[in-house]
């Protein structure tokens, strides 16, 4: 290679390396920037709750606590009338009885003055008053004073043909039932389901019937499991006893009118050609 060339390259790297160098940084592009930089959130989303607090709130237990509260305050109120106290009060006097004034939320209870007390099929809402605050009562299915009264009604069910009352509604409508029941003794009777569950029957003396014994043993002697109705109904009639039998309502014959013999008419057709067409049945034969 000519030295000439050669001088002139090193002089030109000699040059570009005494010139000074800017180093140009990179602008990072605003999709980047978004990309690594979480979203502001506004203050409307922040006030929000969040997934684990709705789940807190929706709580099956939270519905438990609030059912089992009713269920006690229910509870406390059949007791109470069942020992006589029979007046209503008001929730906050029915929490102070219960013993949790001190321990019930606002939240529960607004929902038992509002919506859980008004709704409770076991409980009367008694309003005395325009401006008076509202009170509650036990409410039993039959409102029984004393046992007066139970007789009473037991004497009505037995006349509609209504039967007994079970002894669990007995016991939750009438103040000290069982005493009332032992006064009572053998004015009433007790049934047991196969359930265990008791009725209670009025006691009708005037159905009871004195029957001989010996007319009870006879009674009892006789055996007709093996005998059907053909068998009783011939030995009655053997004896001169007609048995007394369903007879059906006859029903009303209704008599066919007969309908007499009518001529059927045949509808013609072509009888505008009757002189033009020509019968030709006896020439074929």
């Amino acid at each position: 290679m000519d030295p000439s060339l050669l001088r002139q390259r090193e002089a030109f790297k000699s040059r570009a390396l005494s010139l000074p160098v800017i180093e140009k940084k990179s602008i990072k592009t605003s999709s980047s920037v978004s990309a690594k930089k979480p979203p502001k959130t506004s203050q409307a989303s922040t006030l929000k709750p969040s997934s684990s607090s709705s789940k807190l709130f929706s709580h099956p237990n939270l519905n438990k606590h609030k059912f089992a509260l009713l269920a006690q305050i229910v509870n406390h109120m059949k007791n109470s009338y069942q020992n006589g106290n029979t007046h209503a009060l008001t929730l906050d006097e029915i929490l102070e009885e219960c013993h949790l004034d001190e321990t019930i939320s606002t939240v529960h209870r607004n929902w038992l003055q509002n919506e859980a007390l008004l709704n409770n099929p076991k409980i009367e809402v008694v309003n005395e008053g325009p401006m008076a605050e509202v009170k509650f009562a036990f409410k039993p299915k039959y409102f029984l004073k004393d046992r007066k009264a139970l007789l009473k009604k037991l004497d009505r069910h037995d006349q509609r043909g209504l039967g007994g009352i079970m002894w669990d509604d007995i016991e939750e409508g009438l103040p000290k039932a069982k005493k009332a029941v032992k006064v009572l003794g053998d004015k009433i009777l007790f049934v047991s389901r196969p359930d265990k569950k008791q009725i209670v029957f009025y006691n009708d003396r005037s159905c009871e019937i004195v029957i001989d014994e010996e007319f009870q043993k006879l009674w009892r002697s006789v055996t007709v499991d093996s005998v059907d109705d053909n068998k009783i109904e011939e030995y009655l009639n053997t004896h001169g006893i007609t048995s007394m039998q369903d007879k059906a309502v006859a029903k009303p014959v209704v008599l066919k009118r007969k309908k007499g013999n009518r001529k059927r008419k045949f509808k013609s057709h072509n009888d505008h050609l009757g002189g033009v067409l020509q019968d030709y049945s006896a020439a074929k034969k």
